[in-house]
């Protein structure tokens, strides 16, 4: 598929040079900082060495105050907690988060996953008919419950309190919960509306902890889990999301929990642990439990205190995540056969499918397949409990939430982000929604938007490439969304001669100037096997790519992971 590449504005210069100057470092990187937003010394050095001071008063959000007061006196007068979360890798690790909190000082805490096939997304009147008949006063809601209106409402007819950590898009109005805890509330003025729902859960430890005199120092050890969180919910990677990524990433390093050092090490991940490592193996292992069989598996491996316990569950787990890999490949092929030579289906701006036999668990994962090959927003539905219910997934810029909500006159409920959401609707329905929704789309979406975008940092020689360059560059991690790894791009290139298709499609080559042939690098194109000829016949090109280190039998060489080609 063809891709826009998109060159960066370059920061102001008088900037550029003073922050090159008081830091010592090539204009190129000051000019990366400077994009970044950091254009003096001292927020170069807050960027370079986050501290945990820089972390938000957690009190400042709103309902933190009454959130506080419900737990304490929860604990204080014996009463049964239940810490309620979704299915997915931000709830589950919402749910350990909290419940090992407040596990080591009150005894009548549990946790409690809804069945994604039984309950769906959310909180659930089966849940809290759960904790009725087992006595619990007290619900701690996670990365779920903003539009749980009516079942707080249930619950408070049972005698039952929730209080809600959540960070979706609220609805017209707000649960009448005891506090709800949602930094997207347009009534709070919480400094940071970026959090994952694991990130309002540790915020509502973080303020317990204040008040309570417990010493931050006991809550690092739950960094961990809002780092995974994070990265697996691809929340911005800035201000206090990057701070949490940086010291949960440490200590995942230093001293990783029983159940992320059995899946790392069922893995084989031996080098150090970074947010790639958490979102394309940590992340879908936790995520398959939920997908497939429960998400309790995904808690209980990542509350386990037993290496045996830990390494038998990561196992299941891995043997889950296989299954899962499988079922997602069959139901991508036949959802692109769907489309493959259906014309007007390939001219549509959105894809919307329903099959009532697709596996609800991946139907998420296959609409960002869906989303990788045709580059639209997609939504991919199966029948579940005798509704349509499934994923959305969006390309840059497209707000899929917004254009789902134009059509929630034909929907049973909906939620979710920008990028991502979830719905249900009648299956009767379908046909009528997937009119509008191409309607919607068709009507608001911008034609670039429809073309995947390749944005460019900066232009570089290859001899601007050197080892104290990537040293400085590896600080500007972790990445992820608002902080990716810088892209750069080179002009007159030519392959060295020793190209070669690795893998399917993949490109390993050595890339060279073509006007000063002493410089080269090693590379990797994944998925570019089609510049092969073009680049075997020595054409010149440009590249764009991120600069990666490689090690092969022992040695570790810095490499070139080419995002793509044009041929001048």
């Amino acid at each position: 598929m063809e891709k826009r590449w998109s060159l960066k504005s370059e920061g102001d210069e008088q900037v550029v040079n003073q922050l090159a100057n008081n830091l010592s470092i090539e204009k190129v990187l000051a000019n990366l900082l400077v994009q970044r937003g950091v254009t003096t010394f001292e927020e170069a050095k807050k960027f370079f060495r986050p501290s945990l001071s820089d972390l938000h008063d957690p009190f400042l959000m709103k309902d933190m105050d009454k959130a506080i007061a419900r737990l304490e006196s929860a604990i204080k007068n014996q009463e049964k907690i239940l810490v309620y979360g979704d299915y997915d890798v931000d709830g589950t690790t919402a749910v350990a988060l909290v419940y090992s909190f407040i596990a080591q000082f009150h005894k009548q805490v549990e946790y409690y996953i809804p069945d994604r096939y039984a309950e769906g997304y959310g909180i659930s009147f089966q849940g809290i008919d759960y904790a009725s008949e087992q006595n619990f006063s007290l619900i701690i809601a996670l990365d779920c419950g903003i539009k749980a209106i009516d079942k707080v409402e249930y619950a408070s007819q049972k005698g039952i309190d929730f209080i809600i950590c959540d960070h979706h898009r609220p609805g017209d109005s707000i649960p009448n919960a005891v506090a709800v805890l949602d930094p997207k509330r347009e009534d709070c003025n919480y400094p940071f509306d970026e959090l994952c729902g694991c990130g309002v859960g540790f915020k509502l430890v973080q303020a317990y902890a204040l008040k309570n005199n417990i010493p931050f120092e006991e809550l690092e050890q739950f960094l961990d889990l809002t780092a995974i969180s994070i990265a697996s919910d691809l929340v911005p990677i800035v201000g206090e999301n990057r701070v949490l990524c940086y010291f949960g990433l440490e200590q995942l390093n230093k001293n990783p929990r029983k159940g992320i050092k059995a899946i790392l090490d069922l893995a084989n991940v031996k080098k150090e642990v970074t947010m790639n490592e958490l979102v394309f193996t940590v992340g879908p292992r936790i995520n398959a439990a939920g997908r497939l069989e429960s998400g309790r598996s995904a808690v209980a491996l990542l509350v386990s205190d037993n290496h045996a316990d830990a390494k038998e569950s990561g196992q299941n787990i891995n043997i889950t995540n296989t299954e899962r890999r499988t079922i997602d490949v069959t139901i991508t092929q036949h959802a692109l056969s769907m489309i493959d030579g259906n014309v007007e289906m390939i001219n549509r701006k959105s894809t919307v499918l329903f099959h009532p036999d697709w596996h609800k668990g991946v139907v998420g994962i296959v609409a960002s397949r869906l989303t990788e090959k045709y580059y639209r927003p997609t939504i991919i539905l199966t029948e579940s409990n005798g509704k349509a219910t499934g994923s959305a997934r969006s390309v840059k810029d497209f707000d899929v939430y917004d254009a789902i909500e134009a059509c929630s006159d034909l929907l049973e409920q909906f939620g979710g982000h920008k990028y991502a959401a979830g719905l249900t609707l009648k299956v009767e329905n379908v046909d009528a929604f997937q009119k509008r929704f191409e309607e919607i789309v068709s009507a608001t979406i911008e034609e670039h938007m429809l073309v995947p975008e390749i944005e460019i940092d900066a232009e570089l020689e290859l001899s601007q490439i050197t080892s104290k360059f990537y040293r400085i560059l590896k600080q500007f991690s972790p990445f992820g969304p608002g902080n990716m790894s810088p892209v750069f791009i080179t002009k007159h290139l030519v392959d060295k001669g020793y190209i070669r298709i690795v893998g399917t499609n993949h490109l390993k080559l050595d890339i060279q100037s073509a006007l000063n042939p002493r410089e080269s690098y090693p590379a990797i194109a994944f998925g570019q096997a089609e510049h092969f000829d073009a680049l075997l016949r020595k054409q010149i090109f440009s590249a764009c790519y991120a600069i990666d280190e490689n090690t092969f039998n022992g040695n570790t060489t810095l490499q070139l992971n080419v995002k793509d080609i044009k041929i001048e």
